[in-house]
Protein backbone atom coordinates (compact mmCIF):
# COMPACT_ATOMS: atom_id res chain seq x y z
CA UNK A 1 0.00 0.00 0.00
CA UNK A 2 1.33 3.30 -0.96
CA UNK A 3 1.35 6.05 1.37
CA UNK A 4 1.88 9.49 0.51
CA UNK A 5 3.96 12.48 2.51
CA UNK A 6 2.03 14.95 4.24
CA UNK A 7 1.47 18.28 3.12
CA UNK A 8 3.86 20.85 4.76
CA UNK A 9 2.40 23.01 7.11
CA UNK A 10 1.03 26.27 5.58
CA UNK A 11 0.03 28.49 8.54
CA UNK A 12 2.61 30.30 10.72
CA UNK A 13 3.40 28.31 13.94
CA UNK A 14 4.89 30.15 16.53
CA UNK A 15 7.12 27.67 18.07
CA UNK A 16 8.56 26.13 14.75
CA UNK A 17 9.05 29.72 14.15
CA UNK A 18 10.86 31.07 17.27
CA UNK A 19 12.53 27.55 17.41
CA UNK A 20 14.18 28.59 13.75
CA UNK A 21 14.90 32.01 15.44
CA UNK A 22 16.74 30.42 18.20
CA UNK A 23 18.54 28.28 15.86
CA UNK A 24 20.14 31.01 13.86
CA UNK A 25 21.20 33.09 16.62
CA UNK A 26 23.34 29.92 17.87
CA UNK A 27 24.79 29.72 14.94
CA UNK A 28 25.72 33.50 14.61
CA UNK A 29 27.01 33.29 18.41
CA UNK A 30 30.01 31.33 17.12
CA UNK A 31 30.38 34.06 14.01
CA UNK A 32 31.63 36.95 15.80
CA UNK A 33 32.72 38.35 12.61
CA UNK A 34 29.28 38.40 11.11
CA UNK A 35 28.28 40.00 14.16
CA UNK A 36 30.83 42.65 14.21
CA UNK A 37 29.71 43.75 10.75
CA UNK A 38 25.92 43.64 11.93
CA UNK A 39 26.87 45.72 14.19
CA UNK A 40 29.83 47.65 14.51
CA UNK A 41 29.58 48.51 10.66
CA UNK A 42 27.04 51.35 10.76
CA UNK A 43 28.64 53.05 14.05
CA UNK A 44 31.98 52.85 12.56
CA UNK A 45 30.83 54.51 9.30
CA UNK A 46 28.48 56.89 11.05
CA UNK A 47 31.94 57.81 13.55
CA UNK A 48 34.04 58.22 10.44
CA UNK A 49 30.98 60.61 8.55
CA UNK A 50 31.15 62.44 11.50
CA UNK A 51 34.70 63.37 11.52
CA UNK A 52 35.12 63.63 7.78
CA UNK A 53 32.38 67.08 7.97
CA UNK A 54 34.48 68.50 11.07
CA UNK A 55 34.32 71.52 9.80
CA UNK A 56 30.69 71.78 8.82
CA UNK A 57 28.36 69.96 11.46
CA UNK A 58 25.47 71.48 9.51
CA UNK A 59 26.34 68.69 7.12
CA UNK A 60 26.25 66.08 9.61
CA UNK A 61 23.23 66.92 10.59
CA UNK A 62 21.36 67.29 6.96
CA UNK A 63 22.61 63.77 6.35
CA UNK A 64 23.61 61.94 9.39
CA UNK A 65 20.16 61.33 9.81
CA UNK A 66 19.23 59.74 6.51
CA UNK A 67 22.45 57.38 6.89
CA UNK A 68 21.61 56.15 10.11
CA UNK A 69 19.08 54.49 8.06
CA UNK A 70 20.64 53.77 5.26
CA UNK A 71 23.61 51.79 7.03
CA UNK A 72 21.45 49.34 8.59
CA UNK A 73 19.47 48.61 5.53
CA UNK A 74 23.01 47.90 3.22
CA UNK A 75 24.57 45.79 6.27
CA UNK A 76 21.53 43.86 6.85
CA UNK A 77 20.83 42.91 3.06
CA UNK A 78 24.48 41.94 2.75
CA UNK A 79 24.59 39.50 6.09
CA UNK A 80 20.95 38.09 5.30
CA UNK A 81 21.44 37.49 1.55
CA UNK A 82 24.91 35.33 2.24
CA UNK A 83 23.94 33.53 5.32
CA UNK A 84 19.93 32.55 3.58
CA UNK A 85 22.26 30.94 0.44
CA UNK A 86 24.75 29.95 2.69
CA UNK A 87 22.06 27.19 4.41
CA UNK A 88 20.99 26.52 0.97
CA UNK A 89 23.70 25.57 -0.61
CA UNK A 90 25.07 23.56 3.04
CA UNK A 91 22.08 21.38 2.58
CA UNK A 92 20.74 22.89 6.13
CA UNK A 93 17.64 23.95 4.23
CA UNK A 94 17.08 21.00 2.89
CA UNK A 95 16.90 18.93 5.65
CA UNK A 96 15.18 21.45 7.77
CA UNK A 97 12.08 21.79 4.71
CA UNK A 98 12.18 18.08 5.32
CA UNK A 99 10.80 18.48 8.49
CA UNK A 100 7.15 19.67 9.29
CA UNK A 101 8.33 23.45 8.96
CA UNK A 102 6.96 25.65 6.48
CA UNK A 103 8.39 28.10 4.65
CA UNK A 104 6.72 30.87 5.98
CA UNK A 105 7.86 29.48 9.19
CA UNK A 106 11.39 29.57 7.97
CA UNK A 107 11.55 32.82 6.76
CA UNK A 108 9.41 34.10 10.04
CA UNK A 109 12.11 33.06 11.97
CA UNK A 110 15.34 34.42 9.95
CA UNK A 111 13.06 37.87 10.58
CA UNK A 112 13.11 37.27 13.65
CA UNK A 113 16.55 36.77 14.74
CA UNK A 114 17.85 38.89 12.16
CA UNK A 115 15.31 41.66 13.75
CA UNK A 116 16.80 41.02 17.24
CA UNK A 117 19.96 42.01 15.82
CA UNK A 118 18.77 44.49 13.98
CA UNK A 119 17.45 46.02 17.16
CA UNK A 120 20.54 46.36 18.89
CA UNK A 121 22.71 48.03 15.88
CA UNK A 122 19.91 50.39 15.69
CA UNK A 123 20.22 51.43 19.13
CA UNK A 124 23.67 51.57 19.46
CA UNK A 125 23.87 53.57 15.80
CA UNK A 126 21.47 55.94 16.92
CA UNK A 127 22.42 56.64 20.55
CA UNK A 128 26.25 56.93 19.07
CA UNK A 129 24.91 60.02 16.27
CA UNK A 130 22.73 61.51 18.95
CA UNK A 131 24.24 61.21 22.36
CA UNK A 132 28.34 60.91 21.68
CA UNK A 133 28.33 62.64 17.88
CA UNK A 134 25.96 65.35 18.33
CA UNK A 135 23.28 64.76 15.65
CA UNK A 136 20.75 67.16 16.14
CA UNK A 137 17.45 66.72 15.52
CA UNK A 138 14.18 68.44 16.50
CA UNK A 139 12.02 65.54 16.85
CA UNK A 140 12.82 62.73 19.32
CA UNK A 141 15.94 60.45 18.53
CA UNK A 142 12.80 57.75 19.40
CA UNK A 143 11.48 58.08 16.22
CA UNK A 144 14.96 57.95 14.44
CA UNK A 145 15.30 54.46 16.06
CA UNK A 146 12.21 53.62 14.88
CA UNK A 147 12.84 54.34 11.13
CA UNK A 148 16.28 52.89 11.65
CA UNK A 149 14.32 49.65 13.03
CA UNK A 150 12.38 49.48 10.04
CA UNK A 151 15.13 50.19 7.49
CA UNK A 152 17.17 47.13 9.20
CA UNK A 153 14.16 45.12 8.91
CA UNK A 154 13.42 45.90 5.68
CA UNK A 155 16.64 45.09 4.46
CA UNK A 156 16.68 42.16 5.82
CA UNK A 157 13.66 41.26 4.35
CA UNK A 158 15.52 41.94 0.84
CA UNK A 159 18.18 39.80 1.93
CA UNK A 160 16.17 37.11 1.96
CA UNK A 161 14.42 37.87 -0.77
CA UNK A 162 17.54 38.04 -3.54
CA UNK A 163 19.07 35.20 -1.97
CA UNK A 164 16.89 32.80 -3.77
CA UNK A 165 17.74 34.00 -6.78
CA UNK A 166 21.86 33.38 -6.47
CA UNK A 167 23.83 30.57 -6.98
CA UNK A 168 26.78 31.62 -4.54
CA UNK A 169 27.67 33.81 -2.33
CA UNK A 170 29.26 36.03 -4.91
CA UNK A 171 26.12 36.15 -7.03
CA UNK A 172 24.45 37.24 -3.47
CA UNK A 173 26.64 39.80 -3.12
CA UNK A 174 26.02 41.02 -6.96
CA UNK A 175 22.38 41.75 -6.58
CA UNK A 176 23.61 44.83 -4.13
CA UNK A 177 24.65 47.21 -6.89
CA UNK A 178 21.10 45.98 -8.73
CA UNK A 179 18.57 46.32 -6.18
CA UNK A 180 20.49 48.86 -3.11
CA UNK A 181 22.68 51.38 -5.17
CA UNK A 182 19.42 52.51 -7.16
CA UNK A 183 17.32 53.30 -4.12
CA UNK A 184 20.88 54.52 -3.07
CA UNK A 185 21.18 57.60 -5.94
CA UNK A 186 17.58 58.26 -5.87
CA UNK A 187 15.97 58.31 -2.24
CA UNK A 188 17.02 62.02 -2.05
CA UNK A 189 20.09 62.05 -0.27
CA UNK A 190 22.25 63.43 -2.68
CA UNK A 191 19.42 66.24 -4.26
CA UNK A 192 16.13 66.37 -3.19
CA UNK A 193 13.83 64.34 -5.12
CA UNK A 194 11.66 67.26 -6.72
CA UNK A 195 14.54 68.11 -8.28
CA UNK A 196 15.16 65.45 -10.72
CA UNK A 197 13.94 64.38 -13.48
CA UNK A 198 10.34 63.81 -13.91
CA UNK A 199 10.80 60.02 -14.72
CA UNK A 200 13.67 59.16 -12.01
CA UNK A 201 11.15 61.24 -9.55
CA UNK A 202 8.76 58.88 -10.87
CA UNK A 203 10.64 56.48 -10.11
CA UNK A 204 11.97 57.00 -6.88
CA UNK A 205 8.53 56.98 -5.81
CA UNK A 206 7.86 53.47 -5.95
CA UNK A 207 11.35 52.56 -4.09
CA UNK A 208 11.35 51.82 -0.21
CA UNK A 209 14.45 53.64 0.65
CA UNK A 210 12.51 57.31 -0.63
CA UNK A 211 10.37 56.99 2.70
CA UNK A 212 13.05 55.85 5.19
CA UNK A 213 15.01 59.13 4.04
CA UNK A 214 11.95 60.75 3.93
CA UNK A 215 10.70 59.52 7.75
CA UNK A 216 14.10 60.44 8.75
CA UNK A 217 13.94 63.85 7.65
CA UNK A 218 11.06 64.55 9.09
CA UNK A 219 12.03 64.09 12.65
CA UNK A 220 15.10 65.88 11.53
CA UNK A 221 12.91 68.74 11.03
CA UNK A 222 9.59 68.56 13.45
CA UNK A 223 8.97 68.47 16.92
CA UNK A 224 6.17 66.40 16.88
CA UNK A 225 5.00 63.05 15.27
CA UNK A 226 3.61 64.51 11.66
CA UNK A 227 0.94 62.63 9.19
CA UNK A 228 4.39 62.38 6.80
CA UNK A 229 6.27 60.52 9.05
CA UNK A 230 3.25 58.12 9.44
CA UNK A 231 2.73 57.70 6.08
CA UNK A 232 7.00 57.02 5.58
CA UNK A 233 7.06 54.58 8.52
CA UNK A 234 4.14 52.70 6.97
CA UNK A 235 5.03 52.29 3.89
CA UNK A 236 8.63 50.82 5.07
CA UNK A 237 7.00 48.30 7.21
CA UNK A 238 4.81 47.70 4.67
CA UNK A 239 7.63 47.30 1.71
CA UNK A 240 9.40 44.88 4.37
CA UNK A 241 6.14 42.52 5.23
CA UNK A 242 5.43 42.34 1.46
CA UNK A 243 9.03 41.29 0.83
CA UNK A 244 8.94 38.80 3.26
CA UNK A 245 5.84 37.26 2.15
CA UNK A 246 7.58 37.25 -1.64
CA UNK A 247 10.81 35.62 -0.23
CA UNK A 248 8.98 33.21 1.34
CA UNK A 249 6.93 32.36 -2.01
CA UNK A 250 10.17 32.20 -3.73
CA UNK A 251 12.50 30.60 -1.47
CA UNK A 252 14.07 27.34 -2.72
CA UNK A 253 15.22 24.02 -1.16
CA UNK A 254 18.31 23.86 -2.68
CA UNK A 255 20.78 25.90 -4.92
CA UNK A 256 20.83 23.87 -8.55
Amino acid sequence: MSTTAPAPPRALNASRTTATAARVLRQLRHDPRTIALMVLIPCVMLFLLRYVFDGSARTFDNIGASLLGIFPLITMFLVTSIATLRERTSGTLERLLAMPLGKGDLIAGYALAFGALAIVQSALATGLAVWFLGLDVTGSPWLLLLIALLDALLGTALGLFVSAFAASEFQAVQFMPAVIFPQLLLCGLFTPRENMHPVLEAVSDVLPMSYAVDGMNEVLKHTDMTAAFIRDTAIVAGCALLVLTLGAATLRRRTQ
